[in-house]
């Protein structure tokens, strides 16, 4: 047995090098002596192990703590139970299974106390050795020590709340259910992300106030209030309190409502009322990493109770605002400065969390971003700072090179935040002083001396420094401050005389208007009533503005048209704060502004766009179709499935935000016509399908499959516009729905589904679909949808099959359906009903047709149509030209494509190959039907009166504009008319 423990002694044994040897190698010694034969020989059986015996060697150099566990008289046998896992990664699950070793069965609150250290203590060791030997990440580590909290959390408190029934009564609900205490974890433990030594913050709630039941007739209850305050009490003290075995975890309340003087537990209601009426910024920044981590109704690893569930939506809502919340940037700033100032006050050189370039600034850097754009782009409301960080990449928040160094930067502080508290296992980030220490930390992290590590953290340290000091950094000053100074002494002047003069005397554009713009902007209602802090930042918002369309060709209008802009966000000064930090936003919107006042008018319903302005190169960088679907996609993966309004809100600003994308391309010249239309159909188009699929599922999920098809049978035929591919600015989508199940079967159901016949299913189906697009809401309807041209218009049904839909363009459509017909494709569903769509219009469209009386419904529809919406007598006189409806028009031109596509696609079905009219007239060149010039007369004459249409709507004027210098353009198109129609 000696010669066993001499040998062991000699194996065990750590370098000379190592500064504390010989009071290791000493301790260890006795400790040997005094161990089981049996003992001894497993421990043999480990040093016989290269791996395992190199890995002792660096856990009892470099953490005191461990060393004193593993010697432990308490610890007995802690190194064989340790050896048989410590390469695996541990879920809350194992954790639960190994403190049951500690505690026993029926055991009263002292052994429970004893036990729980105990376990702590061992398997804090075990993360040590598992940390110090790089036999995890530090992000698994990290998530080790959490569900190490959360077991120690929720074991504590469900034996403290079944204990506390017994004597107190039991709380519930309206129900009669036991109300449970839910435990908030904040900071780290509720992202996940807790150190070796940390603490925790908890927040108690509850779901409502009441009185407990008590479990004898006899008993006396007490209010929920009270007994969840002592179900607190004694849950930190099992946790917290200092005994011979230690601690568990040191717990920190302060974050609750009020603070050290609010009440310990709080109900649903006082915490909504809190959050609502005195929650402050930082209270908002804290929420971030807020994560529901135990529950006294039961284990929390389970499915979402309820209350969990209304809890966290409550926190959501005071956390995140509805849109990018640029009222967080001053409160942000505001702690940004705070933090620096604590760094100095403290002189906090040496701290690797709480230091300049430690932990809390990067927390910051994801933080703050979580907290601006978390309320639109909900991928970032997580409380993991990692998964926060690859949002914001996807997003393009943050360049992808940017944060990969933020990720090396936080992986290297944080594992030297661990060597240091694997140390002594305190909670401290200092860089220690002690030269032993110094080598044991500077050996934990793979250095083989104090100065190189300290180069490397320095590096590191200096490279969070400065990416901190660039989040949201103060606004740059106006380079001119006597120029800045001019305008805001113009802003100032009060008298509308004198001001005119004022303009007047610098040359500014139409100094009348300009003075009765700005008069009436001072004293709008709006800007009267603005708060203190409103006040400031238009006043010092108003003179920038001036100062950038000063420098425009056309200010007078620029500002005018800006007026009901600055009107609508005055009152909602964040967005005033946005355009004052941000110099490259408002040139743009001066920019835009003076190009078109469809632009101004669009922020002004809906500033949230405001953030598109943010990046230039962004604004005017136009995606694919696959591009905008992968966006919506992963827009709308962000939202919980049963939030429909929050869908249908997320759709429309996708919506708008792209339309203001391709308007400002349209009006910088950036987009030929061509390209804008397509962009708008492409659009549109994937917004329909996303509909198409969203009823589908709802409809599926309540009524089962109609024809048991686990695809939608289904496809939605755009005409007009968006069958053709020219949707312009703020067009409606003229659309067919047709389905190809059988009208007389059901759907096939399961358990709690409700079946209908399959005509009815896909009728309820679009009605979904109308109500996902044309729903008035507080962002606006997504598109108004038109369904006249489907079969027998108005009176006709909703859905039609495929085969109803056939008939029907056979025997009872006019010739003028069949003119629309035309312009006519499958936008969205089913590829192969699709096909067969397309084979029923290419059989219809290349009938064998009466000449004559095509010719002569033609010519009368078109009259038709010129009488009611063309100019009239007055305006021709006068000059004036309707670009779509008048002679030579827009209009024209379509019904020459149709009246050749319905009288000669029997002979040459190429003709309907395509939808579009320039398509359409390429098509009829190659069959000989006009000549080249005649193509290329049309062509032309198409393309220039419809890029006309596209700037008189962006400039908000109708389709009438004077006519000169079009005449030689509608007499070559009129001449085109006369020789195939007339």
């Amino acid at each position: 047995m000696e010669n066993t423990h001499n040998a062991l002694t000699t194996i065990l044994r750590v370098a000379p090098s190592t500064p504390h040897a010989e009071a290791i190698n000493q301790q260890v010694a006795q400790w040997l002596a005094g161990l089981s034969t049996e003992y001894a020989s497993v421990l043999t059986a480990l040093a016989a192990q290269p791996a395992w015996l190199k890995q002792w060697q660096k856990v009892v150099s470099c953490s005191q703590f461990a060393l004193a566990q593993i010697l432990s008289e308490q610890q007995i046998g802690l190194l064989n139970t340790l050896s048989e896992s410590l390469s695996q990664q541990w879920q809350a699950d194992d954790y639960q299974h190994a403190l049951k070793r500690y505690i026993p069965e029926g055991c009263d609150t002292l052994a429970l106390d004893k036990g729980l250290r105990l376990w702590r203590n061992a398997m804090m060791v075990r993360s040590i050795w598992r940390d110090l030997n790089r036999l995890a990440t530090t992000l698994d580590i990290t998530k080790e020590l959490t569900h190490l909290a959360d077991v120690a959390v929720n074991y504590t408190l469900n034996y403290h709340y079944n204990a506390l029934c017994a004597v107190r009564g039991i709380p519930q609900n309206a129900q009669g259910q036991a109300m449970p205490m839910l435990v908030l974890g904040m900071g780290k433990l509720g992202a996940f992300e807790l150190n070796l030594s940390s603490d925790i913050d908890l927040i108690f709630a509850y779901p409502h106030s009441g009185e407990t039941v008590p479990s004898e007739p006899t008993g006396r209850s007490i209010s929920h209030q009270e007994f969840f305050t002592q179900l607190g009490q004694k849950l930190i003290k099992s946790l917290d309190a200092q005994t011979i075995e230690g601690f568990v975890f040191r717990v920190d309340m302060r974050l609750r409502p009020y603070g050290q003087s609010g009440a310990l537990a709080s109900n649903f209601d006082s915490l909504e009322n809190y959050y609502l009426t005195q929650g402050r910024d930082w209270e908002r920044y804290a929420m971030v990493k807020a994560r529901v981590m135990a529950c006294s109704a039961g284990d929390n690893r389970s499915a979402y109770t309820p209350e969990k569930q209304e809890l966290m939506q409550l926190l959501r809502s005071f956390t995140y605002r509805k849109y990018v919340d640029f009222s967080a940037i001053e409160a942000l700033r505001d702690l940004k400065v705070r933090i620096r100032q604590e760094v100095k006050r403290r002189r906090l050189k040496g701290n690797v969390k709480l230091g300049e370039g430690g932990i809390r600034e990067v927390e910051f850097i994801v933080q703050a971003q979580q907290l601006i754009r978390g309320g639109r782009d909900s991928q970032l409301q997580t409380p993991s700072l990692m998964q926060a960080l690859q949002g914001l990449v996807a997003l393009g928040a943050m360049p992808a090179h940017n944060a990969e160094q933020l990720r090396q930067n936080y992986v290297f502080l944080r594992n030297t935040e661990h060597a240091i508290q694997a140390w002594q296992d305190q909670q401290t980030q200092d860089i220690p002083q002690d030269p032993t220490a110094q080598w044991a930390l500077a050996q934990a992290m793979g250095f083989d001396d104090w100065g190189s590590f300290t180069a490397q953290l320095e590096q590191h340290m200096q490279q969070v420094s400065t990416s901190f000091a660039n989040v949201i950094a103060l606004p740059e000053e106006p380079q001119n401050n006597a120029v800045q100074q001019h305008w805001q002494s113009l802003w100032a002047e009060g008298d509308l005389a004198v001001l005119q003069q004022q303009l007047e005397r610098i040359r500014f554009d139409e100094p009348a208007q300009s003075a009765q713009t700005l008069h009436a902007l001072h004293h709008a209602p709006q800007v009267l009533a603005v708060d203190k802090t409103g006040s400031q930042r238009l006043n010092k918002f108003i003179p920038l503005l001036l100062c950038k369309i000063s420098e425009r060709s056309q200010p007078a209008t620029t500002l005018q048209r800006l007026q009901p802009f600055i009107i609508a966000i005055v009152r909602r000064s964040a967005y005033v704060l946005l355009l004052i930090e941000n110099p490259a936003a408002l040139e743009q919107l001066v920019i835009l502004s003076e190009a078109s006042p469809w632009i101004p008018e669009r922020l002004t319903e809906y500033p949230a766009l405001l953030d598109e302005l943010l990046s230039p190169s962004n604004l005017y960088q136009i995606p694919s179709k696959n591009e905008l679907s992968a966006e919506l996609t992963q827009t709308i993966l962000r939202i919980p499935e049963d939030d429909l309004e929050q869908q249908m809100e997320a759709l429309r600003y996708f919506r708008h935000a792209h339309g203001l994308k391709v308007a400002a391309c349209e009006v910088t010249g950036k987009l030929p016509l061509m390209k804008v239309s397509d962009y708008l159909t492409e659009l549109a188009e994937v917004i329909l399908t996303y509909a198409l699929n969203l009823a589908w599922e709802e409809m599926s999920r309540k009524h089962g499959l109609p024809g048991g098809q686990t695809e939608p049978n289904f496809i939605v035929v755009g005409y007009g516009k968006l069958g053709g591919i020219e949707l312009g600015h703020g067009s409606d989508l003229d659309l067919v729905f047709i389905h190809n199940a059988d009208s007389q079967q059901y759907t096939q159901i399961s358990e709690g589904q409700r079946s209908l016949d399959n005509h009815t299913f896909y009728t309820r189906m679009a009605q979904k679909m109308i109500l996902l697009l044309d729903t008035k809401m507080p962002s606006g309807t997504l598109y108004e949808v038109d369904m006249r041209l489907r079969p027998s218009g108005n009176s006709g049904l909703l859905v039609s099959t495929l085969s109803a839909f056939s008939k029907y363009q056979n025997n009872e459509a006019w010739t003028w359906e069949h003119q629309a017909l035309v312009r006519t494709r499958v936008v969205a569903g089913d590829t192969e009903l699709a096909q067969h769509f397309n084979a029923v219009r290419q059989a219809t469209l290349c009938q064998v047709r009466d000449q004559a009386k095509l010719k002569q419904d033609v010519i009368d529809m078109r009259q038709k149509m010129r009488n009611q919406l063309g100019s009239k007598t007055k305006e021709a006189q006068a000059g004036l030209f309707n670009i779509k409806q008048d002679a030579g028009g827009i209009v024209d031109i379509e019904f020459i494509v149709q009246y050749l596509v319905l009288a000669h696609a029997h002979q040459h079905p190429s003709l309907v190959a395509y939808s579009d009219n320039i398509r359409i007239l390429e098509a009829v060149g190659q069959c000989a039907l006009l000549n080249a010039t005649q193509i290329t007369t049309l062509t032309e004459a198409y393309k220039t009166l419809r890029a006309q249409t596209h700037k008189l709507a962006l400039q908000q004027q109708g389709n009438t504009i004077e006519g000169a210098g079009l005449e030689a353009l509608r007499q070559d198109v009129e001449g085109i008319w006369q020789r195939l129609l007339e």
